[in-house]
């Protein structure tokens, strides 16, 4: 049964206009405040409003989101308890999901790629800074503006304090949260992760940025799952047939995407700044003639 449209009501001060957005738990209002202006008005839908876990962890996003100031990271302006709705009130940040755009144009230019993940690793590291660990990392929770070449991080929905106690863990042992596709392989057991789950997400961004793939080619939840516990990623000069890059920046994703987390570069940081190096130091990949149209026309239609 579809919920009810808020457009059209004000609720703690800010004019819901449109709904633009919704899943499983909440909708997303395109909102209008008297100081703020334009905002986004994301709202837990009534249903979950009784499931105590269910708006904890809706407002430990908030709480989340609002302790990380950075100009990468959509800002928190409020959240709380209005007219019986539980809501979060966020910056409206200009252009449109990561996922939404390169399923659009298709794979995007190293350079372009290095500067989303140079931008991403500073938004992170300024969560880690505040011990928070982002574990949901992936192309939906990104918005990307074309023009300016700007990437914001949101939705800390499922991030964790680094300094929380285990009794106060919203997750259970044994039961892995975040998408599949960008998890981690440590994380799968359920356990406790910390920063490096998080440089293996954003180097899976980045292989699926320059090239439409995925590090592993599970075509079931349970073949993936299985490939990321025992199973090497494919190299990034093997992703695409003809579509090659320049050995350093290969490395450097590759190890970003280490099984073993000792293994990966220690920081964020030190990701994207192994990768910029990478990038400055190679030529541009070479393609075989043809290739990005192909790729174009179709290979975001096929794996989506």
């Amino acid at each position: 049964m579809p919920s009810e449209n808020l457009a059209g009501r004000t609720i703690a001060g800010y004019r819901l206009l449109e709904r633009v957005g919704e899943g499983g738990t909440a909708e997303v209002y395109r909102a209008e405040h008297p100081d703020r202006g334009p905002c986004a008005f994301k709202v837990l839908r009534s249903r979950l409003a009784s499931d105590p876990t269910v708006v904890k962890r809706f407002l430990r996003e908030a709480g989340y989101g609002a302790r990380v100031h950075h100009p990468g990271v959509v800002r928190t302006y409020d959240f709380g308890e209005a007219d019986g709705l539980y809501y979060l009130a966020l910056e409206w940040a200009p252009g449109k999901s990561l996922a939404d755009y390169v399923h659009r144009v298709g794979p995007l230019a190293p350079p372009v790629v290095v500067g989303v993940v140079r931008q991403l690793a500073d938004a992170l590291a300024a969560a880690h800074q505040a011990d928070i660990v982002h574990r949901d990392l992936k192309p939906e929770n990104i918005i990307y503006d074309p023009q300016s070449q700007q990437a914001k991080l949101l939705d800390f929905g499922i991030a964790r304090d680094a300094q929380l106690p285990p009794e106060e863990r919203l997750t259970r042992t044994g039961f892995f949260v975040g998408t599949l596709k960008y998890v981690a392989p440590e994380a799968l057991s359920g356990e406790l992760v910390d920063g490096r789950a998080d440089i293996y997400s954003l180097a899976t961004i980045a292989y699926w940025m320059l090239t439409g793939r995925h590090p592993h080619t599970g075509r079931s939840p349970r073949e993936l799952f299985q490939q990321l516990l025992t199973q090497e990623p494919a190299s990034l000069n093997q992703a695409v047939p003809g579509l090659r890059f320049p050995a350093a920046l290969e490395t450097a994703l590759m190890r970003g995407l280490e099984r073993d987390p000792s293994r990966r570069q220690p920081t964020v940081t030190e990701f994207a700044a192994e990768l910029t190096a990478a990038m400055e130091g190679g030529a541009a990949p070479a393609q075989d003639a043809g290739l990005l149209a192909t790729l174009k026309r179709g290979l975001f239609r096929k794996n989506k």
